[in-house]
């Protein structure tokens, strides 16, 4: 069966957002710094369609990444477009314009039920309101390969709190939020999940567990 691989940036006092998410901040106050660190990246930057970048300890991690995902599962506060039923009047498409990232089938956790969009260079959004076991059984049999959970903290603690989660690569970034959104929160144990690897790079240190 093939593995849900749930990556994420937090920072060292264990915030994946900063204090009041906004549709102007989605990632809160200070929460863009989590990600400084590899918006740089020429790992990064290419399948966003942009040029340059570095190279260096965290390009083969976030390559490492890409490998065998067929899938990806994410909230609805990771998806945008704000709480509630959506507003068919202005549809929100997510953040990435037209042409998203992910180049495969994309699953959006959410209470409100949406028909699927089709977006440009392969991207799709399904929005699944029957739960997370559910998100998960589309993801495989949609990519036929391994799935990545993209967050955000909400999507990523009910997959944790049940056990589905075959891989974790945290990306702890050096900054302090002081505030915002922890990961943790009601996660009271890893489910088997044992550290197996680090990688210490510019501004941040990647951290990947794994089923032992």
């Amino acid at each position: 069966m093939s593995k849900l691989r749930f990556r994420i940036s937090i920072s060292l006092d264990g915030f994946v957002a900063g204090p009041h998410q906004s549709l102007q901040e989605p990632l809160g106050v200070g929460g863009e710094k989590l990600h400084e660190w590899v918006v740089q990246l020429e790992a990064w930057r290419r399948p966003h369609g942009l040029d340059g970048g570095v190279v260096n300890e965290s390009t083969a991690v976030m390559e490492d990444e890409l490998v065998n995902i067929g899938a990806t599962i994410m909230g609805r506060n990771m998806f945008g477009g704000g709480p509630g039923p959506w507003d068919d009047s202005n549809p929100w498409n997510g953040w990435w314009g037209r042409n998203p990232p992910f180049r495969h089938p994309v699953f959006v956790l959410t209470h409100h039920a949406r028909e699927p969009l089709m977006m440009e260079g392969g991207t799709s959004f399904t929005f699944v309101t029957d739960g997370i076991e559910s998100a998960l059984d589309q993801a495989r049999r949609a990519g036929g390969k391994d799935v990545a959970l993209a967050g955000g903290a909400n999507a990523a603690q009910q997959y944790l709190k049940a056990g589905l989660v075959d891989e974790m690569q945290l990306h702890l970034a050096s900054i302090l939020l002081g505030g915002g959104e922890r990961l943790f929160d009601g996660v009271d144990t890893l489910h088997s999940l044992a550290l197996v690897k680090t990688v210490a790079a510019p501004n941040v240190t990647h951290l990947k567990f794994a089923r032992k």
